[in-house]
């Protein structure tokens, strides 16, 4: 299992969130972005970078145009993660029911 601290140190930031949450209704470049949000373009390409780093966006050349897209498969191997760490906690707060109801 990978690391999520990564991942979660680029969701970290409202910003870049925003930037994910934007790219999740489709592709778009750096420029398109900042016309979106309250930040300069520049801004965003640091923002880009840090969640290309962590394999959360890639670069999509179309012409002269980079657009970035989300990465589905970095998304759904850390849903996955979360979600077997979920399982884990039910099992462990199952088994303390368990014991709670048999005192």
């Amino acid at each position: 299992m990978t690391t999520l601290v990564p991942v979660f140190a680029a969701l970290g930031d409202d910003t870049r969130w925003s930037i994910l949450t934007a790219l999740g209704a489709g592709d778009a470049s750096a420029s398109a972005l900042a016309d979106q949000l309250p930040i300069s373009r520049q801004a965003i390409a640091k923002h880009l970078a840090v969640l290309q780093e962590v394999g959360l966006v890639e670069p999509v050349r179309v012409g002269r145009e980079v657009r970035f897209r989300v990465v589905g498969a970095q998304l759904g191997a850390t849903a996955r993660q979360l979600d077997e760490i979920g399982r884990q906690w039910d099992r462990r707060l199952e088994s303390i029911k368990r014991i709670a109801e048999s005192l």
